[in-house]
């Protein structure tokens, strides 16, 4: 049941999104087809058995789980033309965000995360629900984060493997640590051990940063 719990805990069902975006079933499925809206970051295959007096019973049922921040992303898809506009709400929100990274104390992003083909990638893996499942809202501001401080962590450790790292190099690599543990999700349980927050933020903190 721990899994139960953690998507209970930070994330919703399909029936809780609809809900709070006030529309239906249909509507999202719609969304989804024209490549505007992320499919749901966790799918659930239950099968059900029960004993009665009444004998024996069986149920099965899909369960979908979206991000916390997938309210927000539907709500501004109603005011929208088609899927060329909803990238362009995408790429500019992300690349607005790589550019604040100086207020995270980080340098600014990589060129890699801020060209068009890797926008799009972003963009694919984002309608994909591989980020509703690996940050904590699953929204560009979140997912823009992640990769920036990814690729600063493997620089400044790849780096320090070779010749040390300096006292600016350790802030910087304590800074992006410190981000990415704060836009990334915690991860289910059965998913921890190979997750990016096993790799660059408890071992990197145990390795580096003691």
């Amino acid at each position: 049941m721990k899994l139960i719990d953690y998507l209970n805990t930070h994330f919703l069902t399909r029936g809780q999104l609809l809900a709070r975006c006030g529309i239906d079933d249909v509507h999202l499925g719609e969304l989804q087809e024209r490549g505007m809206m992320p499919r749901p970051a966790y799918r659930l295959r239950v099968e059900l058995s029960c004993d009665s007096f009444f004998g024996p019973h069986g149920e099965q049922h899909v369960i979908d789980w979206y991000p916390q921040g997938a309210p927000a992303w539907a709500g501004l898809l109603a005011a929208l033309d088609g899927p060329r506009e909803a990238y362009a709400i995408f790429a500019s929100r992300y690349r607005r965000r790589l550019a604040r990274l100086g207020d995270d104390g980080l340098p600014a992003a990589a060129d890699q995360l801020n060209g068009d083909a890797h926008i799009a990638s972003e963009w694919r893996h984002f309608l994909d629900g591989t980020y509703g499942l690996c940050t904590r809202a699953g929204l560009p501001e979140e997912i823009a984060a992640k990769e920036a401080a990814i690729v600063l962590i493997r620089e400044l450790t790849a780096l320090g493997a070779q010749q040390g790292l300096d006292e600016e190099q350790r802030r910087q690599l304590a800074a992006a640590v410190d981000l990415l543990d704060r836009v990334s999700a915690p991860f289910a349980p059965h998913e921890v051990a190979r997750s990016s927050r096993r790799r660059c933020v408890d071992e990197v903190r145990a390795a580096w940063l003691r």
